[in-house]
């Protein structure tokens, strides 16, 4: 989402190398830079004008110490800019109430609230283990009452059902009175949408709001969508109790100026990042590592607790059992690491969030995030024997040619994957001898990261 801003930002940061410090005259044109940077991004004029401001004070005030150069201070400053104008700190949701807590998501039609509202309940039901219940009162479209009841089932949800011929206030209280039956923890309600604001609309959420009294109301605004989402949510800001912001479509090529806006115009925390199509494709917003990770700096935290809940710990303590007895990593293992990236949303995901990404070209993510190269990939394992999985070295020319038909690859294919898998095993052969440490040491800069030395 942030790429081309996180480009002009470095190149502005970059402007000001070989400077002894930072002055009104030297930081005037770099400033230019970041204030065309976010308007080309999208952010709304206030929200440039206020930050370009506050950074421009820090800058030419004491901020700049003796052991950094004026580049560097001057990321350290729009760094911690970035954070205040994200909302300095991560939002929680709130449960404190009598269960059942009631969430209720609201914004306008295609900004994608049903499919937010399960990939929220699966959230709750898989990280915070609670009982959850969907309930839909969208009855302009049967269509989005069904979808919900399949998205229920399909991350473990209870289901209050509806119909089209109900009134939304009878939906939720029986939505209410049926979580409190069947021992809801939390019951989500997804609400209708318009393509635009209307009175009809905004009457319909109030008394749905005052009948369900939820924890949280939650607007539920597309990334792609421009100031148009900013100014949508100002509206029902206006009339409505709102608590926090969920971002869908952070993944696509929107510019960024949404997420940069919409803090700041409404007052309410950004909760989470709808960040691709499937269901655990959602991210708590962490201010600070999402402003590094706009300044091309990574996200080594989230990284980490994305492979903590979505990699198997059995699987990987087996590979490291394996290794640690010296017996080789086969293909059978590098298919397993293909199908655990495809879970953590495929390579171009994983490296965002790494410190090396402001290094990677766009068309080096592009590459990495074609999909379908990766279930090539897997294609070719799948086409191979057993025993060539376990032993890559008895592939010869007539089996690849083969493992190319078997998979509808060519051998040049079959061929680039198993130039991969040496390239992989020499790694994994070092960490079994060295440890995690040294391989970490053998990357650019051999920096080791906290807790790594």
């Amino acid at each position: 989402m942030f790429e081309n801003l996180s480009k002009r930002l470095s190149e502005a940061a970059r402007s000001l190398s070989g400077k002894g410090r930072i002055t009104e005259t030297n930081i005037k044109d770099t400033l230019r830079q970041v204030r065309l940077a976010l308007l080309e991004a999208d952010v709304a004029l206030p929200v440039v004008k206020s930050f370009i401001n506050q950074v421009q004070e820090r800058a030419i005030g004491e901020e700049v110490g003796k052991s950094l150069t004026p580049g560097q201070a001057f990321v350290k400053i729009i760094h911690s800019e970035l954070v205040k104008i994200l909302g300095s700190y991560a939002a929680p949701l709130n449960f404190k109430a009598q269960p059942p807590v009631v969430f209720m998501l609201v914004g306008l039609q295609g900004a994608g609230k049903t499919t937010t509202a399960a990939k929220l309940g699966k959230r709750l039901i898989e990280l915070e283990k609670k009982k959850v219940m969907f309930v839909s009162v969208d009855v302009q479209r049967p269509a989005a009452i069904l979808q919900l009841k399949k998205l229920a089932t399909d991350v473990g949800a209870l289901f209050s059902d509806s119909s089209s011929s109900e009134k939304p206030l009878h939906i939720v209280r029986r939505a209410l009175k049926d979580a409190v039956q069947l021992h809801a923890d939390v019951i989500i309600i997804d609400t209708a949408g318009r393509t635009h604001v209307d009175d009809e609309l905004m009457q319909e959420i109030q008394a749905i709001n005052s009948e369900a009294k939820p924890n949280e109301t939650l607007f539920i605004v597309d990334s792609m969508a421009g100031q148009d989402a900013v100014n949508a949510a100002a509206t029902f800001d206006q009339m409505l109790p709102l608590t926090g912001i969920i971002l869908t479509k952070a993944d696509g090529d929107s510019r960024g100026g949404v997420a940069l806006s919409v803090r700041q115009v409404t007052g309410k925390p950004i909760r989470f990042l709808g960040t691709g199509e499937k269901l655990d494709a959602l991210e708590m917003l962490y201010p600070d590592r999402l402003a590094s990770r706009i300044l091309g700096m990574g996200d080594i935290l989230s990284f980490v607790e994305e492979i903590e809940q979505k990699v198997s710990k059995s699987d990987s303590k087996k590979l490291a059992q394996k290794l640690k007895k010296g017996r080789n990593f086969d293909l059978t293992d590098l298919r397993d690491q293909f199908l655990q990236m495809q879970d953590m949303g495929g390579l171009a995901s994983m490296l965002k969030k790494l410190p090396i990404a402001g290094n990677i070209s766009s068309a080096a993510l592009k590459d990495a995030a074609n999909e379908k190269k990766l279930s090539h990939q897997i294609a070719i394992i799948n086409s191979m024997t057993p025993g060539e999985r376990n032993s890559p070295k008895v592939i010869n020319g007539s089996r690849k040619r083969r493992i190319a038909l078997g998979s509808g690859q060519n051998i040049q294919d079959v061929n680039r994957l198993l130039k991969q898998y040496t390239q992989m095993e020499r790694m994994m052969k070092k960490v079994s001898k060295g440890g995690m440490k040294k391989m970490m040491r053998s990357l650019p800069g051999g920096i080791l990261p906290p807790g790594f030395k």
